[in-house]
Parts: C-alpha cells; structure tokens; sequence
C-alpha cells in the first residue's frame, strides 16, 4: 500500500480529478458514513485507465457505493460501451442516481439496486470487464457467480485485497468475517488454473484477474 506522502505525489503528478468527480468526493465526505469506502481520485484514473485499455463492450460493478468507481470506468468507455452496476442499499441510492444524472454518462451506466447474488443470474449479457467491490465476506461468492458471465480473455477485478494490511495479520478475530473472506478469495484465486492473476499495492489493493479459459 502507498504511504500518504508518495499518494500526494503521485496525485499532484497525475491528471486533474474530473469536475463531476471532485463534487462527488466533496459531499461524499460531507453527507456519507464511511467515506473512505469510495475509489478516490487515484483508483478512478486508474479504474479509468484500465478500461481504455481492455476497451470493455459491457462492464459489470457490484458495489456502487455512491458512484464514484462506476462514473470513473464509464470515463474510460467507448461510445458503444456500457456499464451495469449494482448495489444494495437502497437508502443512498437518490444521492447516487442525482451525481450518474449529473455526470451526463447515464446512458452508459445502468444503476440497480437489489442483492447482486440474486441480479447476477438474471443478467442476459456476457461482460469484458467485472469490479467487484461488494460486500467483503461474499468476494468468493461474487468472483464463482460472475465466472461464467465473463468473456475469455476478460478481466475481473477485485479491490481491498489487502484489507488495510489485515491479511497478513497472523491473530486474526474468530468474527473478522471480511478479513477471513478476503483471504480466502485472494488464495482461491492464487489456486484457480482457469485464471492468471496479479495484485498492485494501490489504496487497498486490486486484484487484476485474467480469464483465460472456461
């Protein structure tokens, strides 16, 4: 993980936080609980950068939070591209829909709001491209429901893989739920023949998954 005075550097060395974004991140901080929940300026050009460079035709994000990493890939998107993204808390939903209206890219993000479990199966299209950043202790539900739904040669990434450093917590708590689940989704995927996988220390982690067979 990046220390807070390389991440100052790498900021005033990259480009400018996006104008839709930078009002999001200001009254995330302001009017959310758990803040530090969404992508931030550095994630989203990286989320951003990643998808210009895949150049996804679908992409599929569990865990919306209030936006932020959905408006950031769907920067990155062709014209012809299109993003699905879910979430479960209804209770934030307005703020998030009002700033994917305001981002003037709601014609390439479908917002829906429900158990990503359930939604998943349902889904018609085959993806490019996954962002998983729901709920930590279903990582490895989420990474076997979407498996099928991912085009060979597609990536699926998976974020907070570090957990704040509590992967490598040897006392971990009988009830640290989403440590354990994290661990267990990044040896699952460490172990999975199908896949070829590797981790960059950026925030709290990614882990950038290529599918190379079914």
């Amino acid at each position: 993980m990046i220390n807070n005075e390389l991440e100052k550097y790498i900021l005033s060395n990259i480009d400018n936080e996006d104008d839709i974004l930078q009002k999001l991140n200001r009254e995330t901080n302001v009017k959310m609980l758990h803040p530090r929940m969404m992508s931030g300026h550095l994630q989203g050009k990286v989320l951003k950068m990643i998808t210009q460079m895949i150049n996804p035709k679908n992409v599929l994000e569990i865990g919306t939070y209030t936006g932020y990493s959905a408006i950031s890939i769907a920067l990155g998107l062709n014209n012809k591209s299109k993003i699905v993204t879910i979430d479960i808390n209804d209770e934030i939903e307005e703020f998030t829909r009002k700033f994917i209206n305001e981002s003037k890219l709601n014609n390439k993000i479908e917002f829906l709001i429900g158990d990503a479990l359930k939604i998943i199966p349902k889904l018609n299209q085959k993806f490019d491209m996954v962002f998983i950043d729901g709920d930590k202790n279903e990582y490895l539900k989420y990474y076997k429901s979407v498996f099928d739904k991912t085009n060979i040669g597609g990536f699926i990434i998976a974020d907070n893989v570090l957990w704040s450093g509590k992967v490598i917590n040897k006392n971990i708590k009988n009830n640290d739920h989403f440590t354990k689940g994290i661990l267990e989704f990044n040896n699952y995927i460490k172990n999975d023949k199908r896949v070829e996988n590797v981790i960059f220390p950026i925030r709290d982690g990614l882990n950038i998954i290529k599918k190379n067979t079914n």
